[in-house]
């Protein structure tokens, strides 16, 4: 169960990545849709869904950490993903000003 909690957080984190910079670009003639939904996917995967998920991977690796049963490298993948799935807009920034591209 802790396993598929830490993929579903890694492929949030990878779906808000490749969603998130799609914003910057400008749309092509009659993708309104497509990108109405997508900022959509995003704006729920980051809201109210991520924030859930994050604090019931969090509050199982404490269990777990609370029990003894906690293999470190789990839960050290626990918190990067909620790292990386909350930092996915900074990230993508960062690299877009080191690699030099501005929109």
């Amino acid at each position: 169960m802790t396993v598929r909690i830490a993929r579903s957080i890694g492929v949030l984190s990878l779906v808000v990545a490749v969603v998130g910079p799609s914003a910057a670009y400008a749309d092509p003639a009659g993708s309104g849709p497509i990108v109405a939904a997508l900022s959509w996917l995003q704006g729920t995967l980051m809201g109210n869904v991520a924030t859930a998920v994050a604090v019931i991977a969090v509050a199982m690796v404490g269990f777990m950490m609370l029990t003894g049963r906690l293999n470190w490298r789990f839960g050290a993948t626990v918190i990067l993903g909620c790292f990386i799935l909350f930092g996915a807009a900074s990230i993508v920034a960062g690299i877009q000003s080191t690699a030099g591209i501005s929109h």
